[in-house]
């Protein structure tokens, strides 16, 4: 399968101010897709602006009309399966059918505490996640839902007439733990992973192949237990977590080179973020609009 290219636009620009004129621009060069990250506040931005996801997604929609779009990710952290399914079906329709929802277990960060929950130990956000897409896969197909769980309840809750893309908008799991690769086994249209977070600070790019290609081979053993192919699921890396951090994104040929590795350990999409002055993401913009219209095609 061919290797896809795709960005993740930070929410962080006013729409009239940026935000409308970078969408537009991905799509005009190219990109696969255009994703952005769906927290509360994210880390260094947190003191920052930064706007929700799913109405600059919105917004998006309108201000473009080939370009795919979509969360990377959306959490239980601060979602419900009912209110996110009936946001992400309005949102579909907008789009004319273009939306992809990634999705993960969530984190400890900034999004963990802001509802003033406390913080949700490994084992509780697994269990959580075990069950909010299992509901939001039926909530996004059936056209009413009752079901009573743990953590989440619908009650006849509707959602006609349904998405544009059928049998549902497609599902990119994050996961790299045995639970979570058995949803995106069982669910998913897309697999995601940033990689070994233990490798960021003091691994090499070699370990990180390595720990990637571990994480395929244990996908492709989820894929099996559920009856699956796992060469009918997409798998997605988002650029820089790992050991590589920047680097591939110096000049097209540095590029080429970490895409072509990552195609053949078989990565169908690689994300990368657009540039943000000042920041971790801080990159030439000629050399990043240049991997859109340069680098995949010495890929095949």
């Amino acid at each position: 399968m061919s290797l896809r290219l795709s960005t993740v636009i930070l929410p962080v620009d006013r729409w009239h101010e940026g935000g409308r004129a970078k969408w537009q621009r991905a799509e005009e060069l190219g990109f696969h897709a255009a994703y952005t990250y769906d927290h509360l506040s994210w880390r260094t931005f947190r003191d920052g602006p930064w706007f929700g996801a799913l109405p600059t997604l919105t917004a998006a929609a309108t201000a473009t009309d080939r370009l795919r779009l979509g969360t990377l990710v959306t959490s239980p952290n601060f979602r419900h399966p009912v209110t996110l399914g009936k946001e992400l079906i309005s949102l579909d329709d907008i789009s004319g059918g273009r939306i992809t929802l990634g999705i993960g277990a969530g984190g400890n960060g900034f999004d963990a505490t802001a509802l003033g929950q406390e913080v949700w130990t490994p084992k509780e956000r697994a269990d959580r996640f075990g069950e909010f897409v299992p509901l939001l896969d039926r909530l996004l197909t059936e056209g009413a839902v009752s079901q009573k769980g743990d953590f989440y309840t619908a009650e006849e809750a509707r959602n006609l007439p349904g998405c544009v893309q059928r049998p549902r908008l497609p599902f990119a799991v994050a996961a790299t733990g045995p639970r979570g690769l058995k949803l995106a086994a069982r669910h998913g249209q897309a697999w995601v992973t940033t990689g070994d977070p233990k490798l960021y600070e003091t691994g090499t790019p070699e370990q990180s192949i390595e720990a990637l290609r571990g994480q395929i081979e244990r996908l492709n053993k989820a894929c099996t237990e559920v009856g699956r192919d796992v060469a009918g699921l997409d798998k997605t890396l988002l650029h820089g977590f790992t050991p590589d951090r920047n680097r591939p994104l110096e000049s097209v040929d540095a590029f080429v080179d970490f895409a072509g590795r990552h195609q053949e350990l078989g990565f169908t999409e690689i994300v990368i973020h657009w540039p943000i002055a000042d920041s971790d993401f801080a990159v030439d913009s000629k050399i990043f609009e240049a991997l859109a219209t340069e680098a995949m095609s010495q890929l095949g």
